[in-house]
């Protein structure tokens, strides 16, 4: 476990893998924003006026790890997501981020473990007294197979065969008591690695962040669901110009992604859309458009059907900044698994699903309504856990 010095002014440190990608980059500019002028910053967050009392820092710094060498300022201006007359004011604060070189993929994970867990104390070192989190960030990438097979935390580090590349960070987080936000859609979180979360007490949130498409899919497929409008089909294109979504025209890669978008549907509905066909009628694809940039774009048509028979249809056309609505999002999860660890509040947290298109952990609320309440809940608990009952 993490031993920090609580004399020293209160953090969040946020341990990124995947620090130089847009992701990335636009969290470390938000995170710099926030330190002198947070205003525009915390008006985006989900948690602005939550959490309170919950011990959560307001403070925030990060560090993390990338396999690509540039200096972070140098990987925000290649990305171009944000305007440089933006976060050139903070270009000092930004050049301060410490990226180490993430580590080496063909080596043994107990190697991968080891080499990130002297990482992390080195950032632990530089901001004592931080409450440190893991963010994972890393792009998507293929499976694999005898790590889920395996019962043992021992066995599975010891494992010599190829991993995710993200498994090394998250088994050196959870080794070490520092909570885990998986915002990728690799599945990170094996059942061996919940158990351990849990009997830890390491909160576990993920997995496949949503972020643009998917979360007006969640809303408008709640909406349709409760006026008892039979959802007939639902074609989705994303269109997307930058690394990610270069990376995800390997089907090996997306095949994890499109499951999540596409199995969404059907759990919120509770029925198989496309079932008069005999044959699924929800489409979704994803094609890399080089022009969009990180500013992609997604067409929705919805055929839905109301009473006699009688068919309707929707479309909708969203032109949004990938990163831009990703980054608040991150920092609105480092700080729910801070107070969830405050609170001691361990393991999956199923509660968090308003922020993933396939949260880990027992009976994950489905439709939006009740997305919204468990994180009524969640809060009320963490409080109560943090507090004491309330009156």
């Amino acid at each position: 476990m993490i031993s920090t010095d609580q004399t020293a002014e209160p953090e969040l440190l946020l341990m990124v893998a995947g620090a130089n990608g847009a992701i990335g980059t636009t969290l470390a500019a938000a995170i710099a924003q926030m330190s002198t002028d947070p205003a525009p910053i915390m008006s985006g967050l989900t948690t602005g006026d939550r959490l309170q009392g919950c011990g959560v820092p307001r403070s925030m710094r990060m560090a993390g790890w990338d396999t690509d060498a540039a200096p972070l300022v140098r990987s925000l201006e290649r990305h171009g997501v944000i305007p440089r007359a933006q976060w050139q004011p903070h270009a000092e604060a930004l050049a301060r981020i410490a990226v180490r070189p993430a580590p080496d993929q063909n080596a043994r994970l107990a190697d991968q473990v080891e080499a990130v867990q002297q990482d992390m104390r080195r950032f632990l070192s530089a901001h004592p007294g931080a409450q440190p989190v893991l963010v994972n960030l890393l792009p998507a990438a293929c499976d694999f197979g005898q790590a889920h097979r395996l019962q043992s935390l021992d066995d599975l580090v010891r494992m010599n065969e190829p991993a995710l590349p993200d498994l090394g960070y998250v088994l050196a987080a959870v080794m070490m008591g520092i909570p885990v936000v998986n915002f990728t859609p690799n599945t990170v979180e094996l059942p061996l690695v919940c158990r351990e979360a849990a009997l830890r007490n390491i909160p576990l949130a993920g997995r496949d962040g949503k972020t643009g498409q998917t979360y007006l899919k969640v809303v408008l497929a709640s909406a349709l669901k409760a006026r008892s409008l039979y959802v007939d089909g639902w074609y989705s294109l994303n269109i997307l110009g930058n690394a990610d979504g270069r990376n995800l025209m390997d089907p090996d890669r997306a095949c994890g992604k499109l499951r999540n978008k596409t199995n969404l549907l059907d759990e919120i509905l509770g029925y198989r859309v496309g079932e008069p066909y005999g044959e699924a009628s929800h489409k979704v694809h994803i094609d890399y458009y080089p022009p969009r940039g990180d500013a992609k774009e997604a067409w929705d048509v919805i055929d839905f059907k109301g009473i006699f028979g009688m068919p309707m249809s929707l479309r909708l056309n969203l032109q949004g900044r990938d990163s831009i609505l990703a980054a608040p999002l991150v920092i609105d999860l480092a700080r729910w698994v801070a107070a969830l660890k405050n609170a001691d509040m361990g393991g999956p947290c199923s509660d968090l699903g308003f922020y993933f298109k396939k949260a880990v952990g027992e009976h994950p609320p489905l439709t939006f309504q009740d997305q919204l309440a468990a994180l009524d809940r969640l809060e009320k608990q963490i409080v109560e856990r943090i507090s004491g009952p309330l009156d």
